[in-house]
């Protein structure tokens, strides 16, 4: 068996829609990162939720890409919910900002290094100031890709910054599908440990403020977000949402 089998086998995996999710905390989600971070260099976690998961079941390969993941975690409150209704009790929601958040917070003791690849320069401009300031955070390096896709040079010179100034995590805030689909393209050629954090740039950032934590817990963050973005997320909640509803109703 691979090394990469032997690992899974420690993390508990609850198939929703085809999609194999991590049921898992927070804490052993990053227990589990911080002990195989060097094993999972050159590999992406995927932060899946409703979203990701409803166009996973549209599309085989998108599917294969988040299956392909070290890690797909339930970021989603209700993809939390559905694994321990199927009996994986310790299931709990790991979003996005949250596992950034504690990533960050032991960085500066264990030496943790980052890059972050995607969003705005002005988002990450505000993003590397109040990391620094807040977290004491070592930044290796940013890039802002253009708005089309890259060409083979220009893809290849960013692989080489990356891999050149050695950074353990590569956050990459490109929006789903798009930050999956180049995770899994980058697979063992980016060194380090690719995470998908789509809005996570901009909440740290300060662009983006979060939900109450008493929405959080009662799976009313999505309201909250589509109040702050409603012409962007209209679809993405009210039509998505309903299809995952109904899908989970029929026992897909």
């Amino acid at each position: 068996m691979s090394r990469d089998g032997v690992i899974k086998q420690k993390i508990p995996i609850c198939e929703i829609l085809g999609v194999r999710i991590a049921a898992i905390h927070m804490e052993k989600a990053l227990t589990y990162i911080q002990n195989n971070l060097k094993t999972l260099s050159g590999r992406y976690i995927c932060i899946s939720n409703v979203h990701t998961t409803v166009m996973s079941y549209e599309d085989a390969e998108y599917c294969r890409i988040q299956n392909e993941a070290a890690l797909a975690l339930p970021d989603g409150k209700p993809l939390s919910v559905i694994c321990r209704k199927r009996g994986f009790l310790n299931a709990d929601r790991v979003t996005g900002p949250d596992l950034m958040g504690e990533i960050f917070c032991c960085s500066s003791e264990r030496g943790y290094t980052h890059y972050f690849y995607g969003s705005t320069p002005e988002t990450l401009k505000l993003l590397r100031e109040r990391l620094v300031s807040e977290y004491g955070l070592s930044i290796a390096g940013m890039y802002s890709p253009p708005f089309r896709e890259l060409t083979e040079e220009e893809d290849k010179a960013v692989i080489e910054e990356i891999n050149k100034v050695g950074a353990d995590f590569v956050w990459v805030s490109l929006g789903a599908p798009k930050q999956e689909r180049w995770m899994h393209a980058h697979q063992g050629k980016v060194r380090g440990l690719m995470i998908g954090i789509g809005a996570g740039a901009d909440y740290f950032a300060g662009n983006i403020k979060r939900a109450p934590m008493w929405m959080q817990k009662c799976s009313l963050e999505w309201l909250y977000r589509l109040f702050q973005e409603p012409r962007r997320l209209f679809k993405r909640y009210f039509v998505t949402n309903t299809k995952f509803l109904w899908l989970m109703a029929r026992g897909k």
